[in-house]
């Protein structure tokens, strides 16, 4: 009795279960499950629900438009580098129908431009490996243009192959090559920093640089001063909206150029936090590209703080078509999928780097900050200038007015120009003694030395 008592609860029970089932799903679905046939169809096929939103492509579909949107599109900007400011003339030169001496292959790669070697036809490669290209002469830097070579670069041609305007691209600062080819030509390595690229010296050459000037209320002379203080690396993304082109103490304000890659799961972006990823490809886009988009940011509508960017509405730009909004999200997911790239074997001391890390994580006390496996804090991962015992310029142009916890994956990567916002510290020990001061941490050299081969090894 019993058992004939449970074997009737069981079965009322499955009714119960299917009939809820039946229920919440819409009359469509549940109609064209009738038999047992197709129920066990429908979920061997493991498909969402009818009411779940459809992708419009697949993620691979999407990482491919934005690896294309990263690498190749100028979101209209050749509009202000072309029309306005005229820099392609300068590319040309005056032999080529432009002005000055033109920029050859040679100068491009002194200020850091790179070539991508997978877009040279095999002609002009097997030319290059003979040494039969003229890298003195700008026409060997169009041709490199035509074939969209030039990493972060996009020349415009007319039907008569003369270079008529140009662009730059989000790889213009984010990429660098692998030297696999020769020193600047190789392999495109995205979201790595260009801690070559001397994004000054480029703008500089531009033929008018009067509408820059006159955004800052300067001449021409006091903004080549400017553009000559950042070096290679180094690029002041704020200045065209604060118009604070030296700190305090005469040093450059410009900030180190950050990696693009490691991001997944990280919220703020840049040295002071100012937005997320996506906030800061469409402020970059918008308002440093100078691109064709919309972009909005009422933190930015504030007269003592960015009296530029009341002046000129880059708080609230809006343009028709937009050229930028629609691509943000391709882009996003693109640099999500960037990895920070693993060292070079060889490029450490395993034994020493694994003391390091039991310091890092212990006595040393610095993934407190710097969480694994993101090497930065979950949340919002501000701290105050006084925390990180520095001063407050730079965090002050910020609306966080703090500094980020750097993210550290990838380090050895962007060594070069020296680390925190400004390269203020030339090396890792500088940093580590630093912070040994500040916190009173009582390292010896020696572990000093283990905690540097971690890092190197993150």
């Amino acid at each position: 009795m019993r058992q004939r008592f449970k074997a009737v609860t069981v079965v009322l029970a499955v009714i119960f279960l299917l009939g809820v089932f039946f229920w919440i799903l819409p009359p469509k679905t549940s109609s064209a499950l009738a038999t047992w046939e197709d129920w066990v169809d429908f979920i061997a096929s493991k498909k969402s629900s009818p009411l779940a939103p459809k992708p419009e492509k697949s993620i691979l579909a999407r990482l491919e438009e934005g690896q294309k949107i990263f690498r190749y599109d100028t979101f209209g900007d050749e509009a202000f580098w072309g029309d306005t400011l005229r820099l392609h003339e300068a590319i040309k030169g005056e032999n080529l129908g432009g002005v000055g001496p033109g920029v050859s292959p040679k100068t491009a790669l002194s200020v850091g431009l790179k070539v991508d070697s997978e877009a040279l036809p095999s002609d002009l490669a097997r030319a290059l490996r003979a040494g039969k290209v003229d890298l003195d002469d700008p026409a060997s830097t169009i041709a490199l243009l035509q074939n969209d070579a030039v990493v972060g670069i996009k020349g415009f041609f007319d039907k008569q192959g003369n270079l008529i305007s140009i662009g730059i691209q989000c790889a213009f600062c984010h990429s660098t090559v692998d030297d696999s080819f020769a020193p600047g030509i190789g392999r495109r390595l995205d979201g790595w920093a260009n801690r070559d690229l001397n994004v000054g010296a480029i703008i500089a050459l531009s033929p008018n640089l009067q509408v820059i000037a006159d955004r800052l209320e300067v001449d021409v002379p006091t903004l080549e001063q400017v553009l000559a203080s950042w070096g290679p690396g180094k690029y002041d993304a704020i200045v065209l909206e604060d118009g604070k082109a030296f700190r305090p103490d005469g040093k450059p304000a410009a900030t180190l150029i950050p990696p693009a890659f490691g991001l997944s799961g990280i919220n703020l972006h840049t040295w002071t936090g100012f937005g997320s990823v996506p906030y800061w490809n469409a402020y970059v886009a918008n308002t440093q590209m100078r691109g064709m988009g919309t972009f909005f940011d009422p933190r930015l509508n504030d007269p003592k703080k960015y009296p530029i960017a009341v002046k000129t509405g880059d708080w609230n730009i809006k343009n028709e078509p937009d050229l930028i909004t629609p691509k943000l999200a391709d882009l996003h997911v693109y640099q999500l999928a960037l990895k920070a790239p693993q060292p070079p074997e060889g490029s450490f001391d395993p034994e020493a780097a694994a003391r390091g890390k039991a310091l890092f994580n212990d006595k040393a006390g610095c993934s407190n900050c710097h969480v694994p496996p993101l090497y930065t804090e979950p949340g919002h991962a501000i701290h105050t200038p006084e925390e990180m015992g520095i001063d407050a310029f730079q965090a002050q142009r910020s609306p966080t007015n703090g500094y980020r916890t750097a993210p550290l994956a990838g380090l050895w990567t962007h060594q070069k120009g020296g680390f925190y916002h400004d390269g203020r510290f030339a090396t890792l020990l500088e940093v580590i003694n630093h912070y040994d001061s500040l916190f009173n941490l009582n390292l010896s050299q020696q572990e000093k030395n283990d905690l540097i081969e971690f890092l190197k090894s993150i």
